[in-house]
């Protein structure tokens, strides 16, 4: 029976072995232990935290928090679901979505293709390009004349206006060339990065713990001193306000506030990968992905080892997952939170609201406010926050576009595996060069925000499918011990149809607006 279910999907049997000790549960080991949590929270904050959820509450008002907190509860559950998977098998998710009929061919190819289409643009990578621009020149870039503008000198035939928008747009001109000089910078530094630590999964947790401690350090310092206390209970009363709907709200920005507040799509996923790369449970005997320079020997099975349910395996099992919900619900979700009503409480107390902050250099947005309104020297420090921030989610996004793809096809093709002396590792670095080489044209397909609000659309539609396939993997290909309670497996399904429901709303309206 057992092998009949794990051969399903054409991929070959799991092996058998024993689930390694843990650590004795305690505080202290679990701060030996944890880090895919904190991974993931770098590359969860850039986006949702920091440009999406401050643009949407300023231009809707606090009471739209209570989506965020829905949208962290759904995530957090859907994770552990995923991890779930991982600490039996040592299987990153995806792989056990593979193993779902029509097979490992027809869903391995459709997350290769859904993982390009949510991460292929490198989004974050000029929005923390404005921040660099910002310290060396000491401003944001110049913006181009709007049409409107240039329509408005036409017609009142003001020609010293007409002048001053035209050295406007060659300023703009300027700004944006030395802009995507910077972008270039930061894309290939993110290169440069993966390539060291022993497992990239180490550099990439050494590097988070680092960015975070900054981040949210700054974050606390500023909201202290500069924002009122009256202001801090309006925003944390948006994060309970359930139901409340703005008007005139626009469908996409809400899908992908929805989608970003918290990881969202393939970053959610990719949760497992890096359990697995750190040893967790069944991930211990299977191996990791090593990074390019100062690597140990490490191999990396394309098959997971499962465990024999037995009363001492159980009672490991529920070590491993003490373990799981410190890093997930303590370092992820509840940094996901924090995150999320610092950076929207600290916008709110400095920003006029109704304004359009995409308008504004997304990377440089509260420097340029705190410096105005606060102290000037926050402009340099207000700065280097929104980098690390940007910086950790590029860095992160990109690891897990490459890690997806990699996992995908070392679990679905015998051929990649054979290929270049069968080494996972040079199948990353040859899909993380080309990406990388891509990213530096993709980032002349449009603003920040813009691709931005893409990534946040395919991330909610990631959603929606994995959710159902998590529930069928861990309720068919599970021991009946370790499947999840009722109320997990209703939330996964539920988590399918809040995110299927506002992606499809919001392609719809951008499908009618292309339309009309």
């Amino acid at each position: 029976m057992t092998e009949s279910l794990t051969s399903r999907g054409k991929l070959p049997p799991w092996e058998v072995a024993e689930l390694p000790e843990p650590l004795p549960f305690s505080v202290r080991n679990a701060f030996k232990i944890i880090g895919p949590g904190a991974i993931m929270l770098a590359a969860s904050i850039g986006g949702g935290e920091w440009l999406i959820g401050p643009a949407t509450v300023i231009k809707h008002g606090p009471g739209v928090l209570w989506i965020a907190t829905v949208a962290i509860v759904l995530q957090l559950i859907f994770n552990l679901e995923g991890i779930r998977y991982t600490l039996y098998t040592g299987e990153p998710a995806i792989s056990g979505i593979m193993r779902l009929r029509p097979g490992c061919r027809f869903w391995g190819g459709a997350y290769v293709l859904l993982t390009a289409m949510q991460l292929g643009v490198p989004a974050l990578a000029p929005a923390a390009a404005v921040t660099v621009f910002g310290m060396i020149q000491n401003r944001v870039p110049e913006s181009a004349p709007s049409d409107q503008e240039w329509q408005d000198v036409a017609d009142a035939g003001a020609v010293e206006a007409e002048g001053l928008l035209r050295e406007q747009q060659a300023t703009a001109a300027a700004d944006n060339r030395f802009n995507l000089q910077i972008t270039y910078g930061i894309i290939v530094v993110t290169l440069l990065m993966l390539m060291f630590g022993g497992t990239i999964e180490r550099m990439l947790e050494w590097s988070s713990w680092f960015m975070i401690a900054y981040i949210f350090i700054f974050l606390i310092g500023v909201n202290v001193w500069f924002v009122p206390a009256s202001q801090w209970w309006v925003t944390l009363r948006g994060f309970v306000s359930f139901g409340e709907w703005p008007t005139g709200v626009e469908p996409l920005l809400m899908a992908t506030f929805f989608a970003t507040a918290g990881s969202g799509g393939i970053g959610n996923l990719t949760i497992s990968n890096w359990v697995r790369d750190k040893g967790f449970g069944m991930g211990a005997v299977v191996g990791a992905i090593p990074s390019a320079v100062g690597a140990k020997e490490v191999r990396l099975s394309h098959v997971g080892k499962v465990f024999a349910i037995t009363a001492d395996n159980l009672r490991r099992w529920r070590v491993w997952w003490h373990y799981v919900v410190i890093d997930q619900v303590w370092v992820w979700a509840l940094g996901c939170f924090c995150g999320m009503f610092l950076n929207v409480n600290l916008a709110q107390a400095i920003i006029e609201p109704g304004t359009d902050l995409s308008k504004i250099g997304a990377g440089a947005f509260q420097a340029q406010f705190m410096a105005k309104y606060f102290w000037s020297a926050l402009w340099i420090l207000g700065l280097l926050n929104g980098f690390w921030i940007l910086f950790s989610t590029q860095l992160g996004n990109t690891d897990v576009l490459v890690r997806t793809l990699t996992d995908t096809l070392w679990t679905a093709s015998s051929r990649v595996r054979s290929w270049r002396d069968g080494s996972i590792a040079k199948v990353y670095y040859s899909l993380l060069a080309v990406f990388t080489a891509w990213g530096l044209v993709a980032v002349h397909l449009g603003t920040a925000m813009t691709l931005f609000k893409y990534l946040g659309t395919m991330a909610g539609v990631v959603m929606a499918i994995a959710g159902v396939q998590l529930y069928l993997v861990n309720t068919r290909l599970l021991p009946r011990e370790l499947q999840p309670s009722w109320w997990r497996k209703a939330a996964l399904l539920l988590c399918s149809v809040a995110y299927g429901t506002m992606s499809l709303i919001a392609i719809t309206d951008v499908v009618r607006k292309w339309i009309g």
